[in-house]
């Protein structure tokens, strides 16, 4: 427990001195470096700290942990939110101070809309920004196609890096709504991004419609029953690659699944699409450690050449 308060000292501390902070993860034990910790992961999306519980705690060990984080904080500028995710549903508390509304995470000049103690996903995942920095430094003057948009994340980032148009294709219209406030949030060209509410599996037509593309990227939920189940669909969007972009250009594979290691996803880029020459593996955060690599975030980067007509 203390490694987590020595960490908040210094978030209060970074908060009597900065105005505006970056959302991150404050404290990461999910990725079982931690021993006895594995339960628990705490971030700071401005002003709330979020408390997320994996499995039961020991008896009075929250009770201990947040008497002493409050000291730390005073409730006029922080919140405190506890999320069980062990629990249905992952249902959310305030455990202390008030959560006013709006509430954004924050990415330097970037904001994106927030949803905490709502729903079991915050609408933004830290973890991904590696992918964020490479699609930064990769973006400008490019069609995009954003497949799995979910809240649009990925869009804003690339337009406000400067790519000519990104399509964001989800099925859930509820996500993309988001992904739209998102970029009117940061007051991005409206005629910069294109939204698609279908069932990619279903809808390979109207995503490949607007194209063609010059970077796609993939990032699928792991397993959402009779939508997406990685370990058997990724394969259908792979092979379709070639059709999306068939001038070539570069792909961003995601995958989030701990049970599926690199060389599953490698290997389905070798069986689906040969002609993709891989790149690279994206560095981790390094908020993010676990024990094994494998079971981390992986984030892949190929090319596709032309295709030879």
């Amino acid at each position: 427990m203390q490694i987590i308060i020595d960490r908040l000292s210094l978030l209060a501390e970074k908060i009597r001195h900065q105005t505006d902070i970056d959302s991150c993860r404050i404290f990461h034990g999910r990725g079982r470096t931690f021993p006895g910790l594995e339960f628990v992961t705490v971030d700071f999306f401005q002003p709330a700290i979020l408390i997320t519980l994996f499995f039961e705690p020991p008896v009075h060990w929250l009770d201990e942990l947040i008497g002493q984080i409050c000291p730390l904080f005073t409730s006029v500028n922080t919140v405190l939110v506890v999320q069980r995710r062990y629990l249905p549903n992952a249902p959310s508390e305030i455990a202390w101070g008030v959560l006013s509304e709006p509430l954004y995470a924050r990415r330097g000049q970037l904001l994106f809309n927030l949803h905490l103690a709502q729903q079991q996903n915050s609408g933004f995942f830290l973890d991904m920004e590696p992918g964020r920095e490479w699609l930064e430094q990769h973006a400008a003057g490019k069609r995009v196609l954003n497949l799995f948009a979910y809240t649009c994340a990925f869009s804003v980032v690339a337009i406000a890096a400067g790519a000519e148009k990104v399509v964001n294709v989800d099925m859930s219209s509820a996500a993309l709504n988001v992904g739209r406030a998102n970029h009117q949030l940061n007051g991005l060209a409206k005629n910069k991004s294109e939204y698609v509410a279908e069932n990619l599996l279903k809808s390979w037509s109207r995503v490949k419609k607007p194209g063609p593309y010059e970077l796609v990227i993939i990032d699928p939920p792991s397993y959402q029953k009779g939508s997406f189940i990685a370990e058997k669909d990724y394969a259908k969007v792979i092979r379709r690659l070639p059709e999306l972009m068939p001038a070539g250009g570069l792909v961003l594979a995601c995958l989030n699944a701990p049970e599926l290691n690199e060389s599953f996803l490698r290997r389905q880029f070798i069986e689906q699409c040969p002609p993709a020459q891989f790149i690279e593996r994206v560095q981790h955060h390094v908020d993010f450690p676990d024990v094994d690599p494998e079971q981390q975030l992986k984030l892949l980067v190929y090319r596709l050449p032309e295709a030879i007509t």
